[in-house]
């Protein structure tokens, strides 16, 4: 008898043996959704770029998400401050000012990242106007049906997700956004005592914020989404890391855990390698998604660190692009892990536009031979 999604998930996790591994991805790009219209026969209907939601046709396990707005509210307002033919400058809801190219941009995605011109905390001083606008728990962060869905909920087949993706941005991120890297690279030796009062703070936010959904029930796991890290390592280091943000954390992964949260995950592109064994020792179960771009692999992360760590990422993008023999070449790599469990292949980003409909339905199909334990697909 065939398993549910939600017992496949769980028998990866705990590497138990099952049916088949789950079939995940995280998203694409709008760009490549445009591109897939012309080059998929009959066109592209109903994708969604954000963890292909409802994409049937790919044959995607199913996974659902509490929509907690753990977002800014009352957010800043939108200000358009120069456009021209070329660039657009404006404030957005964070109250980050953009520098932003028009060219290529697709349902308001862009081809390149924007450049960032100022962000709304500067010094000590402005961080109340920040707390005002994350008061935890107040109604309008959830759902107005939330009993009637979490009384769906408990008769789920498929994992359960609180949060969905980039919802709960993590302490390095939100950090980011109220002050801009460079800015967040000195605060925490300029301003080490508003660092510890923004860790601090934020965590209570996240934790207060989850105990209304989780007293009503215990999703399977929960993602920090953080990108601390880019090719060549984590934007802070370990010591720093350790001071300001490890006890936040580590107490946040303990609340959820002891609200019957399963896993909980943090994402972080680039290579975070030297901030892992910090997240392991707060109770991290999970690391995504394994930029190969940042020479880490998921082969070399479980060597590294062991079955404690679950993986979820690792396939190549830029392998995908090249073709269906490089497909199958890169994806023959991951039987091992397969076969072993805690590992759940997924392209180590969303999907851009410099893979075709052909080499990402290949990937596709030879990924799910692949899940299902039909090695002959990768020769």
């Amino acid at each position: 008898m065939a398993k549910t999604d939600l017992e496949r998930f769980d028998d990866c996790m705990e590497y138990r043996a099952s049916d088949r591994r789950p079939n995940h991805e995280l998203g694409v790009w709008p760009q490549a959704v445009e591109r897939w219209k012309d080059e998929r026969p009959g066109g592209v209907t109903g994708f969604t770029w954000n963890w292909f939601v409802g994409e049937d046709e790919l044959d995607l396990d199913r996974r659902e998400y509490i929509p907690v707005h753990y977002g800014l509210i009352p957010p800043f307002e939108h200000m358009m401050i120069e456009e021209t033919e070329q660039y657009e400058v404006f404030r957005d809801g964070l109250g980050i000012v953009h520098r932003a190219l028009k060219a290529g941009t697709v349902g308001g995605g862009r081809m390149c990242m924007d450049q960032y011109l100022d962000h709304p905390v500067r010094t000590p001083e402005d961080f109340p106007d920040i707390k005002r606008r994350l008061i935890a728990a107040i109604p309008e962060r959830y759902p107005a049906d939330l009993d009637a869905l979490t009384e769906r909920w408990r008769l789920r087949t498929f994992p359960l997700v609180l949060g969905v993706n980039c919802a709960a941005n993590g302490f390095y991120w939100r950090a980011r956004e109220f002050m801009g890297t460079e800015a967040l690279s000195v605060a925490w030796y300029d301003y080490p005592d508003l660092m510890h009062e923004m860790m601090e703070f934020y965590a209570d936010f996240i934790i207060e914020t989850s105990r209304p959904v989780l007293d009503r029930i215990a999703p399977d796991y929960f993602t920090l989404n953080e990108d601390f890290a880019m090719k060549s390592g984590p934007l802070l280091g370990p010591g720093t890391y350790r001071k300001f943000i490890f006890p936040h954390l580590k107490r946040m992964v303990e609340f959820m855990k002891a609200k019957g949260v399963r896993y909980f995950a943090v994402d972080s592109d680039g290579d975070p390698t030297p901030l892992i064994p910090l997240m392991m020792d707060a109770g991290v179960d999970i690391v995504w998604p394994i930029e190969r771009a940042s020479d880490v692999s998921p082969q070399e992360w479980r060597r590294k660190f062991g079955r404690s760590l679950r993986l979820w990422g690792g396939v190549d993008k830029r392998e995908i692009a090249r073709g269906p023999e490089a497909i199958r070449g890169h994806l023959r790599e991951f039987i091992p892990l397969i076969e072993e469990g805690g590992f759940i292949p997924t392209v180590d980003h969303t999907v851009p536009p410099d893979i075709s409909w052909d080499n990402f339905r290949h990937y596709m199909d030879v990924k799910a031979a692949l899940l299902s334990g039909d090695f002959g697909k990768l020769e």
